[in-house]
């Protein structure tokens, strides 16, 4: 089962714990591809695959927070 489909399993306690754990691991992945462009000798490489995964990270906290906070229209 993929991380997507598997988010309808699980209670929302759960939920908010795993939002809250990758909301600080997409700051800290933030915080170290701005380390390593300030360096100035980063390798490009590593700074993409950070940058892939902080989408990633971006996309599985707006689905967590899609099924917590869903929107009612009245």
């Amino acid at each position: 089962m993929n991380a997507f489909s598997d988010l309808s399993m699980k209670s929302e306690d759960v939920l908010r714990v795993e939002l809250e754990e990758f909301r600080r691991e997409h700051r800290d992945l933030d915080e170290a591809i701005r380390a390593l462009q300030d360096k100035g000798t980063a390798d490009q490489l590593m700074i993409q695959r950070l940058k892939k995964k902080k989408l990633w990270l971006r996309d599985m906290i707006a689905r967590i927070e899609d099924r917590l906070y869903p929107d009612i229209i009245a």
